[in-house]
């Protein structure tokens, strides 16, 4: 993976860590206006609420991407599941080819101890 794209996808990260930080902020300030000794403003309550709604949405949106981003292009970090796949693979085919080989060889002994 190129480093520009890498860039790109931690440039993504850094915006979703900054809207989860305001979305806190909002869950903080709805619950200032809710202990409001005036009483809570409505259309505060309200816009905050909106905004928190349309910034988890974002959020959610924008890391199922980054997961499946990193899912289809890139193996996991420290994950070694193809690389054990394959060397199995492979034992199991030179298992083969040894057993081909004791095979030919005992032919071979056999053809020579007859001749």
């Amino acid at each position: 993976m190129d480093s520009q794209s890498q860039t790109t996808s931690l440039q993504r990260l850094q915006n979703v860590e900054k809207r989860v930080v305001r979305v806190l902020e909002l869950a903080g300030g709805v619950m200032d206006e809710l202990a409001n000794p005036m009483g809570p403003r409505k259309e505060i309550i309200n816009n905050h609420c909106r905004e928190f709604m349309q910034l988890i949405k974002d959020i959610q949106v924008t890391l199922r991407d980054e997961i499946k981003s990193a899912c289809e292009y890139r193996p996991f970090e420290k994950c070694d599941y193809s690389t054990r796949i394959l060397n199995e693979i492979c034992c199991k085919k030179l298992e083969y080819v040894l057993s081909q080989l004791d095979a030919m060889k005992q032919t071979i002994d056999e053809c020579n101890d007859t001749c």
